[in-house]
Formats: structure tokens, C-alpha cells, sequence
């Protein structure tokens, strides 16, 4: 395949940083490269300062780990939420989805992956330790596993719950399976993925 040529590098570059996006192929990466180019100046400087902004100045929440423009997040600090009770998540967009559902009114922990030993994670490259910490505090009553129904969330549910086996007053539970196995958490319905926290059941271990 003959490679497309650009008549100015910087137009090149411009596409070439844009392809590195996930599911951004070079076609893509050239139209919006274009379309930034049609843009007022000031617009496009605005683009270029939100994006160099948020890697700079975005910060994770030093309690769940939660995107946040400060030290602890909205959630976290929310006097309103229900702080006994604690849902597991893998990343930032299931964090999003829950919200979503309006449904749950607790705390979040999110782990940043699952354990997946092809892909090189494993336990220690997730917030799995911090997690048994806050549960270790004494105030929490009930951790909601809400990992995607996969093989590698299963495996991660199997190894919290047995960190977790420990603290005996503490409440183990999973989501409903009205999620699909296999399916991705971030891709659910609203209207499921509600349901499936509101009808959670006790996570057995097996």
C-alpha cells in the first residue's frame, strides 16, 4: 500500500500525532487535522490549551483514585454520599457509567485495569493494596465488585475477595449478572447496569 503524501510536514506530523489515538486510522487523523485548520486561530488555541492543561494539571483523587481537579474528588468528598459503602471499578469511564444509572450513592475505588497475567498486570499494578487499606479504616460495611463480566474481572474479583476475606463484618457483593458475560461495563445500558446494582447478590468466591 502506497503511503499518502503530505504537501507540508507540518501537516504530516499534524496526522501523525492525531493517528496515535486509539481507533483514529490516518484517514481519520487527516480530516480532523483539516478541520482544525478551517477553525478560527483563538479556537484552536483553546483546543491546544485544554488538552495541554489536562496533562499537566489533572489529578487522581488520593482516596479512590477518581480523575479530579484536586487532591480528593467530588465524590469523595460529597458529605451526601454513603461512605460504608464502596464500589469497585476498573477505570475512570465505569465510574462515569454507574453515575449514569443514578442509582448508587456510595463511594467508588478504582482499580486502573484487571489483573490479566497475558498482558503483563498483575495484583500489584492495580490499586488493590489501597483498597484493602480504606477497608482496613473500620468505617466501610459493603464493597460492590462491578468489574466487567470477563475472564480477567472474575479473576480480580476471586483475588479481592481473598484480600478481603479477613475483615469478617465487611459485606462482599457482585453486581447482577443482567450484564452480558463478556461485555464491557462502559458499554451497558443505563437501565441495566441499574438494575444490576441495585440487585447485586453476595460474591461467594467461587
Amino acid at each position: 500500500m502506497i503511503q499518502q503524501q503530505f504537501p507540508s510536514q507540518l501537516l504530516e506530523r499534524a496526522v501523525q500525532e492525531f493517528a496515535k489515538l486509539p481507533g483514529i486510522g490516518r484517514k481519520t487523523a487527516l480530516r480532523l487535522v483539516l478541520h482544525l485548520l478551517r477553525r478560527e486561530p483563538d479556537e484552536v488555541a483553546q483546543f491546544a490549551d485544554a488538552i495541554g492543561r489536562l496533562k499537566q494539571e489533572v489529578r487522581y483523587c488520593h482516596v479512590c483514585h477518581n480523575i479530579s481537579d484536586s487532591d480528593t474528588c467530588p465524590i469523595c468528598s460529597d458529605p451526601r454520599r454513603d461512605s460504608h459503602t464502596i464500589c469497585v471499578v476498573e477505570n475512570i469511564q465505569d465510574v462515569m457509567a454507574v453515575e449514569n444509572t443514578q442509582q448508587y450513592h456510595g463511594l467508588y475505588h478504582v482499580l486502573g485495569g484487571v489483573i490479566s497475567p497475558m498482558d503483563g498486570i498483575g495484583p500489584t499494578d492495580l490499586e488493590i493494596e489501597s483498597l484493602v487499606q480504606r477497608v482496613s479504616g473500620g468505617d466501610v460495611r459493603e464493597v460492590i465488585l462491578a468489574l466487567s463480566p470477563t475472564m480477567e474481572g472474575d479473576t480480580t474479583n476471586f483475588y479481592i475477595f481473598r484480600k478481603l476475606a479477613p475483615f469478617t463484618d465487611v459485606k462482599l457483593s457482585i453486581i447482577a449478572r443482567g450484564i452480558s458475560v463478556g461485555n464491557e461495563l462502559e458499554y451497558t445500558d443505563e437501565v441495566t447496569l441499574g438494575r444490576s446494582i441495585l440487585n447485586r447478590t453476595p460474591f461467594e468466591g467461587k
